[in-house]
């Protein structure tokens, strides 16, 4: 394993306030690469204020102008992590990518720095099983999940797919034949199926269903349920 990059320069290249941020309930992303980038990027976008580290000074510099603060740190080093406010925040991702001794060690240290709440990549079953040990709770497993979501998309009508647990997922659809042109309350489809209509797209927008809700050929239907039933439910034909 490559660590020698990981094991350098504390917290060098700072800017902004990192204490101010993390008590204010900033998130930190730990690991700026293209999945920790995306990550803290989209959070941002979403009104977070992130708190962003890596080893690597030029992935640094690049998103100096677009994260509330960045630092150049190891995040192995618990002090380095102490005086970038980390004990302070509610929740971490770290989204470290090849080098798994220092993703394990620092999410080590935020385990041992009592952060709430952990979001932590793994790259292989292996490395997700070490980190299940160690007691994260949320283990991220991008390759995994990506490689189910295509599997679905290729077997079946599904227009996306959304894991939730193994054994609850939210799809995309287009109606089963089965079901339009009559209300969806009166057809029980969560006693004769095992899924329920949450959602539908029509003139643009997605609405709530009622009971009393009506869907057409040309709408799109979000459905939740088990994977397999949801699979079932895509390829009902008209009655």
């Amino acid at each position: 394993m490559n660590t020698s990059r990981w094991l350098a320069k504390p917290a060098a290249f700072l800017t902004g306030d990192p204490g101010r941020l993390a008590g204010a309930g900033a998130i930190a992303v730990i690991g700026l690469g293209r999945f920790g980038a995306a990550v803290a990027t989209e959070l941002t976008a979403l009104g977070a204020e992130v708190i962003g580290i890596d080893i690597r000074r030029d992935v640094v510099d690049d998103l100096r102008d677009r994260l509330a603060f960045v630092a150049t740190a190891d995040s192995t080093d618990e002090q380095a992590l102490r005086q970038l406010g980390i004990a302070e925040v509610p929740a971490v991702v770290v989204g470290i990518g090849s080098d798994i001794e220092a993703s394990i060690l620092t999410t080590s240290r935020l385990l041992k720095l009592g952060v709430p709440a952990i979001w932590a990549k793994a790259i292989g079953e292996p490395h997700a099983e070490i980190l299940g040990q160690l007691g994260v709770e949320h283990v991220i497993r991008p390759e995994n999940d990506m490689g189910r979501r295509l599997a679905h998309l290729i077997s079946s009508r599904l227009h996306d797919f959304a894991a939730i647990d193994e054994d609850f997922a939210v799809v995309r659809i287009s109606p089963p034949g089965s079901i339009v042109d009559r209300p969806l309350g009166p057809q029980h489809l969560e006693r004769h199926h095992g899924v329920a209509v949450v959602g539908v797209k029509r003139g643009g927008g997605w609405h709530f269903v009622e009971p009393e809700t009506v869907v057409y050929p040309e709408d799109e239907i979000l459905v939740a349920g088990h994977p397999r039933a949801l699979e079932s439910f895509s390829t009902l034909t008209s009655d």
